[in-house]
């Protein structure tokens, strides 16, 4: 059973959290993308929720499904647990094309590689961060594979090989 954190978080943050979302599993809640670094440090040092799982991002290109609570393109996904409450909790930042994301690998030093990932494999960029190079793809490879307008016509030219 999770915690209900999203009163304690409004209460600190105001209108920068929320909604939040219903899910089988564990809370999931909206998170202004300027007030993200304050949001997962106060989860961290004062809900204890100091194991950071993963980022992953979500591309809404076309879809036409239930209304989101926005209408950007991107959402970028915070997992995290709290091993002393042995509970879940999932933020989400709705991000447009070309805006950058505060980082948050300061505050998780595992959110490095899994930010870099992200912006190697959508183009979602993070602001701050202390090395976003491409991770998984070479620095030669012709966009993020994992965005929907994204085509791959032909064999992609590979890098020489050293």
């Amino acid at each position: 059973m999770s915690r209900n954190i999203l009163p304690t978080l409004k209460a600190h943050f105001g209108d920068k959290v929320g909604p939040e979302v219903e899910t089988k599993d564990f809370p999931t809640i909206y998170v202004a993308r300027e007030a993200i670094t304050d949001v997962l440090k106060f989860a961290k040092e004062v809900l204890g929720y100091d194991l950071f799982v993963y980022i992953t991002a979500v591309d809404y290109l076309g879809w036409r499904g239930p209304s989101l609570p926005h209408d950007k393109r991107f959402e970028v996904v915070y997992h995290l647990y709290s091993i002393h409450h042995r509970d879940r909790v999932r933020f989400k930042v709705a991000v447009d094309d070309g805006e950058s994301v505060p980082s948050v690998a300061h505050i998780y030093k595992g959110a490095n590689w899994h930010e870099r990932e992200v912006y190697d494999m959508f183009g979602i960029k993070f602001a701050g961060h202390p090395n976003l190079e491409r991770i998984l793809l070479w620095e030669g490879f012709d966009g993020h594979p994992l965005r929907k307008d994204y085509q791959l016509r032909r064999w992609p030219d590979l890098p020489p090989n050293k």
